[in-house]
């Protein structure tokens, strides 16, 4: 026991010891005024009771009754002070071994100090202070803002002719065959808005109204109603748009959109200098994201057993057979084999290590966004993916604390230091907040790791119970499956649509940004997508029977809608549909440099047959 005992806990540490100061700094940010911290250089004739040659090896900890501890026990007693470090100290007394363990580290590193603070410096800078992401929240809100403008208003402009009354799809048709199947059970299977209302006015006002709340988002104006209106909105759209809307990128969307409800800041208006930091939990849960949305992609290549991700030679085919390539995928196309081999190479390191670096220390953290940034920044430049690059980076932001941005940008543009400012919040609030929090992320872990089951099991081999849950959730869009070009197709199948008034004489309907002609332009069109022109690239690699809103297409174009034909690029029968419509089936490649330089042609074809019938409209 101490004789001269402290008002305060008091821990005492070697002001000699960089690495000590350096940590001890970082304690003192978490415990504030509950624990206070002196250098024994100061304080050692005080406490008579240890020895002065201990000061110099351990840390140590005294509490206002006089017990003193050293070592790793006192470096846990610290932490106890501090919020949700408790455990370590629970830890160190109730499991066997913890803390034989803990000492032996200790001593360990209190001999190699040099080490330690090379290792701190390394992983962590030398701002060891808790992390803050009121920076990093304003850039993703305002990128999860301008992500959802441009998704709703891409999909505005191709609604009429998708799901509109006119479409190839129709919207009123789908939930009404719904209505019929399930019921009052169609609400909830297909959770949307249009069940107000599925005509074409209506349906064009709720990518309108999203638009509207997205300028919202942006300017940091409510914030989390807006965020809540913007994911219904979404959804809405998701599940009445059938085929169009199926992709992964927009389960993504709504499933980051879906966290931000938690993520964004209370109050009327987004402001930085009255912003307390977001929670850990809801920083973690979009790290997981990412890890779920990398890793999936990447182990999921090898699980498929796809030989190509195998032996290396996926990206021989790659930029030529993926939907839409950009003018730089031609080029790159060319590089010899051995480029292809090791890139590939670089792809699956960075899908399947670098994701685990998400949930590293400081430094290591940030190189893994920047790897994984570089990534899509380099599919973007080969490939036309919609948002679902920008949406990457977006989740890539809330790896960089506020540290990090003030390192590069604030002190130059001589930004106030906000985070002195920061709104207190009452205990009645925060403990709310902290349990909703706590649910949240049991939930999302839980289904979040059942998915990542799925991709080494399958969906059939889960439990009965686990796939009844995935049922219930999978509408909603909360916690999806990823797992991005696990299966690399080797060929480039293409439906070309031909219409003839005769049944002899054939001409071909062009469409803005798949191939048709071999020597159109390769387009750069993200982030918006031209959905039709997508789901034609997986309608060839199947049938028309495993596409039915195929003739549905064939159909429209016969009957002349103009929504429809919007959608194209070339209607070669102005003046009215043709009689005969025919689907054929060729094979494209890439062409070679000397036929581009002879031809001008990008692209090489073969036919190889009849995808769908000739249909007509018999006369009334």
């Amino acid at each position: 026991m101490i004789k001269n005992k402290p008002v305060l806990p008091l821990l005492i540490y070697d002001a000699d010891c960089t690495v000590c100061r350096l940590w001890v700094d970082y304690w003192k940010s978490l415990t504030g005024d509950r624990v206070k911290f002196t250098p024994f250089q100061n304080v050692a004739g005080e406490f008579p009771e240890i020895p002065l040659e201990h000061y110099k090896n351990f840390v140590h900890f005294i509490t206002p009754e006089g017990e003193f501890f050293k070592g790793a026990e006192a470096v846990f007693r610290v932490l106890s002070y501090c919020k949700g470090k408790g455990w370590l100290l629970w830890m160190y007394a109730k499991i066997p071994g913890f803390s034989s363990i803990s000492e032996l580290n200790y001593r360990l590193f209190a001999t190699h100090r040099s080490f330690l603070y090379r290792v701190t410096l390394l992983f962590w800078g030398k701002d060891l202070g808790p992390e803050r992401f009121i920076i990093s929240r304003w850039v993703f809100l305002r990128l999860l803002g301008i992500i959802y403008f441009i998704a709703f208003l891409s999909f505005w402009l191709q609604l009429d002719g998708l799901i509109g009354s006119n479409g190839i799809s129709p919207a009123d048709i789908y939930l009404g065959s719904l209505d019929i199947n399930y019921g009052w059970k169609a609400y909830f299977k297909i959770p949307t808005l249009a069940w107000i209302n599925n005509g074409d006015f209506f349906l064009g006002l709720i990518p309108f109204a999203g638009m509207l709340l997205s300028g919202l988002l942006i300017a940091g104006i409510l914030s989390v109603p807006v965020l809540v209106a913007l994911w219904l909105l979404y959804l809405s759209i998701v599940t009445i748009g059938q085929a169009f809307m199926s992709f992964q990128w927009d389960a993504l969307l709504l499933e980051a959109g879906f966290l931000a409800f938690f993520l964004a800041p209370l109050g009327f208006i987004q402001k930085l200098n009255r912003e307390s930091s977001p929670s850990t939990i809801i920083i973690w849960l979009y790290r997981f994201l990412l890890f779920r949305l990398m890793f999936s992609s990447g182990i999921g290549k090898f699980v498929s057993g796809d030989p190509t991700w195998r032996d290396f030679t996926a990206l021989n085919y790659h930029y030529y057979t993926q939907p839409l390539p950009t003018p730089i995928a031609w080029y790159v196309h060319q590089l010899p084999e051995w480029f292809h081999k090791i890139s590939v190479g670089t792809v699956l390191f960075i899908e399947i290590v670098i994701p685990f670096f998400v949930f590293a220390p400081r430094r290591l953290r940030h190189i893994a966004g920047i790897t994984i940034m570089l990534l899509q920044v380099l599919i973007m430049f080969t490939g036309n993916y919609a948002y679902f690059n920008l949406l990457t980076i977006a989740l890539i932001v809330l790896l960089f604390d506020d540290a990090f941005f003030q390192s590069l940008l604030l002190k130059k543009l001589k930004i106030i230091n906000f985070q002195k400012k920061a709104i207190a919040e009452s205990n009645l609030r925060r403990s709310i907040k902290e349990i909703v929090l706590v649910a949240l992320a049991a939930f999302v872990i839980l289904l979040g790791t059942i998915q990542l089951v799925r991709v080494f099991t399958g969906y059939r081999n889960l439990p009965s119970f686990v796939q009844n849950v995935m049922r219930w959730v999978s509408p909603y869009r909360i916690v999806n499956n990823y797992g991005l070009f696990t299966g690399m197709t080797t060929s480039r199948p293409e439906i070309i649509i031909e219409g003839s008034n005769d049944g002899q004489n054939w001409l071909e309907y062009g469409f803005k940004y798949k191939p048709v002609e071999l020597n159109k332009y390769l387009p750069w069109v993200a982030p918006h997508q031209p959905r039709l022109d997508w789901q034609m690239w997986f309608a060839a690699l199947g049938s028309y029977q495993t596409s039915p809103w195929f003739p549905n297409l064939m159909y429209r174009i016969l009957e002349g809608s103009r929504d429809v034909l919007e959608l194209l690029d070339h209607d070669p029968f102005p003046d009215g549909p043709p009689k005969y419509l025919r689907a054929m089936v060729y094979e494209y490649r890439f062409s070679g440099l000397n036929t581009k330089r002879a031809t001008g042609n990008l692209w090489e074809r073969e036919l190889k047959g009849l995808y769908l019938p000739v249909l007509t409209i018999p006369p009334n």
